[in-house]
């Protein structure tokens, strides 16, 4: 659903370009609260393992892929103003170095496909864990659902903005019909996606997954005729217990997996047009479509300039790419829990 500059005029652009910035801005503000010595690094990964995994376009209908947007994946393990934060930093890589997005609708696709999917997909979970059973499955079932409501959610925003400052005269009707149709099918991928891994990494480590937090009451023990809360041992999690891998474990496991999956798996990626490319290629969407401001990048379109073979030069890209990633990401998160500690 990367948005390319032209689909939608300068001015509404603008507007949105202000718009997630002030969401960048409060994000930044609030993951303060959400980032402590453990997640931290674990922000970091989550960001490299959605560009990772975003590089893996699956088939859906009629000739159509889709990818992971990873809002609803990044809030429920990480929280959602850090999740905003993962997104974002996911985008400015593609739009900066592989020429993914527009430079112009920067802000259209971070308030789109960063702050609409993590803001709907964490409201969505909190409302089912609260209603549902607690425990690992029902974390894993919400964050399903989350899921898959998060990507129709994020093509009826573009739907939206489209209709305020779209620059083609496509009927509105056919713009949202075609979006929200072909993104409902591409949301059961998401969805699918996002429960692997949430259920993956709260099987080891669930103190580490955010939404997972307080799953159980704590333990408390009679004193003096009262209940009080135990104290929890450093190798006890929020969950109750042991963790079954080290955070360093986990961290390096990750980022092997997003390594394997962007350097190689992604050569086996569907190489039809994803969501967005196909509507706009079948309603006209794309008649006014300006060329990428980075279009000569040494990366872009997820390959390595003047590297002949086709497998090679795209297992590289994606190697730098998860690896640019996670430096960056881990740089911004690190620096935002810094700043948590110099407030404290």
């Amino acid at each position: 659903m990367h948005v390319p500059d032209g689909f939608i005029n300068a001015p509404t652009s603008a507007v949105t370009g202000v718009v997630a910035a002030g969401a960048v801005a409060v994000s930044l503000r609030g993951a303060r609260k959400e980032l402590d010595e453990r997640t931290a690094p674990l922000a970091g990964l989550v960001a490299a393992f959605i560009f990772a995994v975003q590089m893996l376009n699956f088939p859906v209908a009629a000739g159509t892929s889709g990818h992971l947007l990873g809002g609803a994946l990044a809030a429920i393990l990480v929280g959602p103003y850090t999740g905003v934060l993962c997104v974002s930093v996911v985008l400015l890589m593609q739009g900066i170095l592989f020429a993914d997005g527009g430079l112009t609708a920067l802000g259209v696709n971070i308030t789109d496909m960063a702050v609409v999917t993590t803001v709907v997909a964490y409201a969505v979970f909190r409302g089912l864990v609260k209603v549902l059973p607690r425990g690992r499955r029902t974390v894993t079932a919400a964050s399903f659902v989350a899921a898959l409501l998060s990507v129709p959610a994020a093509a009826a925003a573009f739907t939206l903005l489209y209709a305020v400052g779209g620059t083609t005269n496509v009927s509105l009707g056919k713009v949202a019909g075609a979006m929200i149709g072909v993104h409902v099918l591409i949301g059961i991928g998401e969805a699918a996606i996002t429960a692997l891994t949430v259920g993956a990494v709260i099987a080891v480590r669930p103190d580490l997954v955010y939404g997972a937090r307080g799953l159980r009451a704590p333990l408390k023990l009679r004193v003096g005729g009262e209940l009080v809360d135990a104290a929890p041992t450093p190798a006890s999690s929020s969950s109750g217990s042991t963790p079954a891998i080290s955070r360093r474990g986990l961290w390096i496991g990750g980022l092997a997996a997003s390594l394997l999956l962007a350097g190689v798996v992604s050569f086996y990626a569907s190489a039809n047009p994803d969501g967005l490319e196909k509507v706009a290629a079948d309603k006209g969407l794309d008649t006014k479509v300006e060329e990428h401001a980075a279009a000569d990048s040494p990366l872009a379109d997820y390959g390595v300039k003047d590297v002949e073979n086709a497998r090679l030069s795209g297992g590289l890209a994606g190697v730098i790419g998860v690896s640019v990633t996670v430096v960056a990401g881990t740089g911004v998160f690190w620096a935002v829990r810094r700043r948590r500690a110099e407030d404290a």
